[in-house]
Parts: C-alpha cells; sequence; structure tokens
C-alpha cells in the first residue's frame, strides 16, 4: 500500500500561515500545532531547538537584546570581531534539566505520534546538552540511530576559567568547540516491517543517499554560517544553508513527503527545502521570527551555498582531507 501524502496546505489548521513556494509557515507553538496534525502524517523532522529551556523567553530574549546578558553570555570582541550571544548551557540548575527533560519528553510524544512509520528525526544539539535531551527523546518513543556530526570551529567553550584569568593561564573550563552533533532518531517500524516495507507503504524507513550514489554520512564538514547568510537572516542559531541541504535531503529516502520544522526560528530549514525542491513545514512561535522567516525563506532558497567558507572557518587542511 502506497499511502498518499496528506497536502501541505491542510497543515495550517485555523493558524495565521504563509505558503512560500511548495512549502509552508506557521505561525504556532509546536506542541499545540503537533495536537491538530493527524497520526503517521509527517514523513521527518528537521530541527534546531531552544531546548525547552529558559534562553527563548521574553524576558531573556529581552536582556539580550539589551546586551545584559540574563541567560545569554554577551561576549568581548574576538580577533576584531563582535562574538554573538551564546545561551549559557551548562548553567542549568536541576529545576532546568527536570524542565528539558519534561519538555522533549512530551514533544517525542508528540512527534512520535505525526510521524509515519520509519520517519527520521534529525535535531542538533551540543556536546553537554545530546545526553540528557536524547534520553528525554527515547522516553517518549523515538529510538536512537546514531549522530550526524557537524564540524565546524565554533567560538563556544576554550576560555580561562571566569574571574581568573590571571591566576590560571594554562587553564582551559571547557574544550574549545569542533563540532556540532545532530541526534537521528527514527519513529519505531511496525511489527516485523522491513526497512523495504516501509518505504512501500509510508516512503521512510532509510536515509536517501547522495547525488553520486554515496551513502549517506554521519560526517559533515561544514563553516560557520556566511556573513551574507546573517544578513539575510539575523537569528542567532543560524545554520548554513550548505549543511542543512544535506540534511533535507537526507530526511526523504525516496525524494518525496513533507518535512516538519517544529522550531522554524527564521525558516533556514524551509529554505533548504525549497532550494532542493523538497516540501518543508515550518512552525515558529515567536511573531518576529516568524516574519523574519517570510522575508529570509525566498532569499535563502535562492543563494548558491559557498563551499569555500569552510576553508576559512578554522579547520586545518588535515582535518578538512580526513572528513571532507
Amino acid at each position: 500500500m502506497n499511502r498518499e501524502s496528506l497536502p501541505i496546505t491542510q497543515l495550517g489548521f485555523n493558524y495565521q500561515s504563509t505558503r512560500i513556494g511548495g512549502s509552508m509557515l506557521v505561525h504556532a507553538d509546536c506542541l499545540e500545532w503537533f495536537v491538530h496534525v493527524p497520526e503517521n502524517t509527517l514523513h521527518a523532522v528537521v530541527t534546531d531547538p531552544p531546548y525547552g529551556v529558559k534562553e527563548y523567553d521574553p524576558d531573556q530574549l529581552e536582556k539580550r537584546a539589551h546586551g545584559n546578558g540574563g541567560v545569554w553570555r554577551v561576549p568581548p570582541s574576538f580577533d576584531g570581531h563582535v562574538r554573538a550571544p551564546l545561551p549559557r548551557f551548562t548553567a542549568l540548575d536541576s529545576n532546568g534539566r527536570k524542565r528539558l527533560d519534561n519538555f522533549f519528553s512530551e514533544w517525542s510524544r508528540a512527534a512520535c505520534y505525526a510521524l509515519r512509520p520509519g520517519g527520521h528525526v534529525f535535531i542538533a544539539s551540543n556536546a553537554f546538552l545530546a545526553p540528557l535531551v536524547y534520553s528525554a527523546l527515547i522516553d517518549g518513543g523515538l529510538e536512537f540511530r546514531g549522530q550526524i556530526i557537524r564540524f565546524v570551529r565554533t567560538l563556544r567553550g576554550g576560555d580561562r576559567p571566569k574571574n581568573a584569568e590571571e591566576e590560571f593561564p594554562g587553564v582551559s573550563s571547557l574544550p574549545r568547540g569542533c563540532y556540532e552533533p545532530w541526534g537521528l532518531f527514527r519513529k519505531p517500524m511496525l511489527p516485523k516491517m522491513k526497512v523495504s516495507d516501509c518505504l512501500r507503504e509510508f516512503q521512510t524507513g532509510g536515509l536517501r543517499r547522495t547525488d553520486d550514489d554515496l551513502p549517506f554520512s554521519d560526517t559533515i564538514v561544514s563553516g560557520r554560517t556566511p556573513p551574507g547568510e546573517r544578513m539575510i537572516a539575523n537569528h542567532p542559531s543560524l545554520k548554513p544553508q550548505g549543511f542543512l541541504r544535506k540534511i533535507v535531503r537526507a530526511a526523504l529516502p525516496l525524494g518525496t513527503g513533507i518535512i516538519a520544522d517544529p522550531f522554524a526560528g527564521s525558516g533556514s530549514t524551509v529554505a533548504a527545502g525549497e532550494a532542493i525542491g523538497n516540501q518543508v513545514v515550518g512552525v515558529e512561535r515567536f511573531v518576529d521570527y516568524y516574519r523574519m522567516a517570510q522575508r529570509a525563506v525566498p532569499l535563502l532558497a535562492e543563494l548558491v551555498p559557498d563551499e569555500g567558507i569552510v576553508a576559512r572557518s578554522g579547520m586545518a587542511d588535515s582535518q578538512l582531507r580526513l572528513f571532507g
């Protein structure tokens, strides 16, 4: 049985929505939106969440906007460049960890219901939070399938002990971040179902091979998001189109179906889908980011990613050869 896909136009429900090409943006809270999605509808999820903790609460966004910090670390300039604010993930206390666990367990249950059997979830994380997030997703019903490692030289970590830099000049409090882990999960297939059966019935279960007919790799060398993309969409968690298009392509093994990004932000995942001809529904609860996405998606989708940006991202040539 080859189940027909629900038209993407029906996934706006009664929320404010915008159609962009074959994809769509929806202004809604994702947990509320998931309630309306019929069972076994979505083919995949690709998303970079704010972790359901504090960094995108209105009071914290206001503090970041005024340079007061709050949960956001507002760093000094570095090598002549002003560093973007970063959430203080390491500042999570026991209540914050519990809040994160509860949120992602609930989120996983909602995503499991909406996904077709065999549908994959690609979810961005970081080395500090990944174990907590992954455990919650498994508790919610998703099965762990591995990680996609995005090799990217970041400015996170590597700092000397705060307010004791001169006392301990030879110490770093955390290693300098050189990779970003993306958890790979899958809604369990039906009992005794093989991947081939799942592909036939649900168009899910596997990952799409590359244009060169190679297996999709669990390591991807990636530069930091190019300035030109940030000029289009000034979102603090913006991922580069060159990276996202590889993820979005792999998410639909037969090249057909609907991908959801429940934390759409400025719409970069939607743009990646539009650029390669995949349908993506992006759900964003903050109206400012929803409006940003309305403007940014068509512009990001038209870009030709600068693959040479990797060579300027701080990666050593030996690393590029090893992971390229």
